[in-house]
């Protein structure tokens, strides 16, 4: 981890692994701060708060969860009278997708021998993304804090005169997708509806949407974005995200009208100049999520999480590459 300066006011703290869990997190070093994301774990929260204490005061009153996921609001906790701000759909999803007991129990799996051995034979994907993010995190002593301040479309705030537009985009990567823009600064926090130089996933919502979205980040003329996960960027990293869901998307049309199951579409499809980014087997979930508008299924339609980890691990493995989540 590291932490950057980005503008006057603006911070970046970047986990340089750029996986699953590596999420990135910002600061807004105004009138008491606002923080942007709280990290995948207790260690790494309390690693991203003492970088940014280097350049506060006072431990901000005010977190932004750009997102319902667990690697961008596990470190809540750590924040005691902060108001925790958020689209109102967050709380009751951060309920179904970032049980830390679920990801705890998991971790402590595959650190005993049978139970990994199982898992291995039953689910070689899930049993590679436990062993993954075991490498660096521990969610032990992790409790499901919620948001206590809660947005439908927009929320803004007026830090000493410096604007904060928290801009309601979802569903996109996830049901409560926000991007945070400090038009004074030209900066915007993206949360994952930008990946940058790692392959993108997206757990609802359409391709249509996500291409408004990142139009919406061009249209905001920002001259630095903190991606969700990735270095820092400019347009440029919005326009090669852009890219490649259009290519994924295209070839998957392609696939789908000659009858090929997702998964088989993803083994076939060529990474082209994708293959460089990190975790290029995530292709998957892009291709399927391309299958299921295809299918005309609805954007909400939840995922087999098992099945889906199981499957980039056979992409990966057909394609004789590494086992990255």
């Amino acid at each position: 981890m590291e932490m950057k300066q980005v503008s006057e006011n603006c911070f970046a703290v970047l986990n340089e692994k750029n996986r699953v869990c590596d999420a990135n997190s910002g600061l807004i070093n105004r009138a008491g701060g606002v923080v942007i994301d709280t990290q995948s774990d207790l260690p790494h929260a309390r690693k991203m708060i003492e970088m940014f204490s280097k350049v506060w005061t006072a431990m901000p009153k005010r977190v932004v969860n750009t997102h319902e996921d667990g690697d961008h609001v596990w470190g809540n906790q750590l924040f005691d009278g902060a108001e925790i701000i958020a689209h109102k759909s967050v709380p009751e999803r951060m309920r179904h997708v970032a049980n830390p007991a679920e990801t705890r129990k998991l971790l402590h799996g595959v650190d005993h021998l049978l139970a990994r051995l199982v898992l291995k034979m039953l689910h070689p994907g899930v049993a590679a993304a436990g062993q993954q993010l075991a490498e660096d995190y521990n969610l032990d002593g992790v409790e499901l804090v919620l948001p206590t301040v809660l947005f439908d479309t927009r929320y803004e705030l007026n830090l000493d005169g410096t604007e904060v537009h928290l801009i309601y985009v979802g569903p996109c990567h996830q049901v409560g997708d926000t991007i945070i823009h400090v038009p004074k600064d030209r900066v915007v926090f993206a949360g994952d509806v930008l990946f940058r130089q790692c392959t993108p996933m997206g757990w609802t919502g359409s391709y249509q949407k996500w291409f408004q979205c990142l139009d919406l980040l061009v249209e905001l003329e920002p001259e630095v974005i903190v991606p969700g996960h990735g270095p820092l960027c400019g347009i440029e990293g919005v326009t090669e995200m852009r890219a490649y869901l259009q290519y994924v998307r295209d070839e998957s049309r392609k696939c789908f009208d000659n009858g090929l199951t997702s998964l088989d579409a993803a083994k076939r499809m060529e990474f082209g100049p994708y293959g460089e980014w990190r975790a290029p087997a995530r292709l998957y979930m892009n291709v399927e999520r391309a299958y299921r508008e295809f299918r005309n299924d609805p954007a909400d339609a939840p995922w087999d999480s098992a099945g889906t980890f199981d499957a980039i691990y056979q992409v990966a493995r057909a394609k004789g590459i590494d086992v990255e989540y």
